[in-house]
């Protein structure tokens, strides 16, 4: 399962992570978002232990998503270091992503 996190907790999870973070920017109305739920939730048991799947609603937590100009969702950002390291916007097929993780680890 993915983690969910918040404003508040994003740079304690994300941000300070020792390993590569993928962060799902998302809302409950967007359909894409759901069509790609499910992948990032398959993700996060694919890379259990090895990187950091999360997810966070962008309309509960809107100070994270401003701060890193999300302006379309999903929008899909991978971390390394506490940088962004890749970006992906839209719905994709589930190995695109995991690509996009394993050229992190």
């Amino acid at each position: 399962m993915a983690i969910e996190v918040t404003d508040a907790n994003f740079d304690e999870v994300v941000l300070q992570s020792a390993t590569p973070v993928l962060v799902d920017f998302w809302a409950e109305w967007c359909g894409p978002c759901r069509m790609i739920g499910p992948l990032v939730a398959e993700l996060s048991d694919d890379y259990s232990g090895r990187a950091v799947i999360a997810k966070m609603d962008v309309d509960t937590n809107p100070g994270t998503a401003a701060k890193f100009g999300i302006r379309n969702i999903p929008t899909i950002l991978f971390f390394k270091n506490g940088e962004v390291a890749d970006k992906q916007v839209g719905a994709v097929p589930k190995t695109i992503l995991a690509s996009k993780i394993d050229a992190l680890l």
